[in-house]
């Protein structure tokens, strides 16, 4: 995929985003790389921090019963950081709908190079009432906006609802899964996601991208089905199909593509 983002853009940007580095230490496979579990992590931590800078935290949100829930979203590494490498995240919101925003990540390694990218499409969400609210003018000014995209993708994109699944895995949802809305985090799904691909596969690729839909929510007490189907595609990489279900009802449904570890 071509880059999107130059130096020249960067500059652009640079009033409009927020960018935060890392240079502690991740959560590591077996080979001694930082997990996507850990990227993700990463991830929300900058959007979190992104709604500190302009004065608008969750926290001070929660109070008013309002939070930013995920929708759909897509994320690419083609190179997952090491142990001690330092890494740096740009993020920035490239439009505003008048409940949702489009949030845009990249990932640069220590000389700069481009090694992840990521794009949301968040919800400004009534916590109460479980219902999307207007933006803030408050924050769509705080923030602004830069027209520039981390990666082009379909951020409405459906995906295949699974019925005959080839690989299948139950979860609960027990208290530490739930967030401040009182649902598993997005988190939670990326693992219960990875959990539910084969040993074989696992151990011999990566996670190259996932791309997601949220559906409905999954609450805390509740047992999840993690449905898996490999892709007949003819591809050198490894995709799979996923759908995850409460009582048969849908709650999110994915896309995964798996790269092959150069050893």
């Amino acid at each position: 995929m071509r880059d999107i983002i130059n130096n020249k853009n960067k500059r652009l940007m640079e009033n409009k985003t927020l960018t935060n580095y890392f240079d502690k230490d991740f959560e590591l496979n077996e080979l001694g790389f930082a997990s996507p579990i850990t990227i993700l992590t990463l991830l929300e931590e900058t959007a979190v921090e992104h709604c500190y800078a302009i004065n608008y935290n969750l926290y001070q949100l929660a109070e008013q019963n309002i939070g930013w829930i995920l929708f759909s979203g897509i994320m690419q590494i083609d190179r997952y950081p090491n142990y001690k490498e330092k890494i740096t995240i740009r993020t920035w919101l490239s439009k505003y709908l008048m409940t949702k925003g489009i949030r845009e990540n990249i990932i640069y390694d220590a000389q700069d190079n481009i090694i992840g990218r990521a794009k949301g499409f968040w919800i400004f969400f009534d916590i109460e009432k479980r219902s999307p609210k207007p933006i803030f003018d408050g924050i769509k000014k705080g923030w602004s906006f830069c027209n520039q995209e981390s990666v082009q993708y379909n951020l409405y994109k459906e995906f295949q609802v699974i019925e005959t699944p080839d690989y299948r895995c139950s979860f609960k949802v027990h208290k530490y899964d739930a967030d401040m809305y009182k649902h598993a985090n997005n988190i939670k799904y990326l693992q219960w996601v990875i959990e539910s691909i084969p040993n074989e596969i696992i151990e011999n690729h990566y996670l190259y991208s996932i791309e997601g839909k949220f559906i409905s929510e999954v609450r805390l007490g509740q047992t999840i089905e993690s449905l898996v189907k490999q892709d007949t595609v003819k591809s050198e990489d490894k995709i799979f199909l996923h759908t995850i279900k409460v009582d048969n009802k849908v709650c999110a449904t994915a896309h995964t593509v798996w790269r092959k570890i150069k050893k």
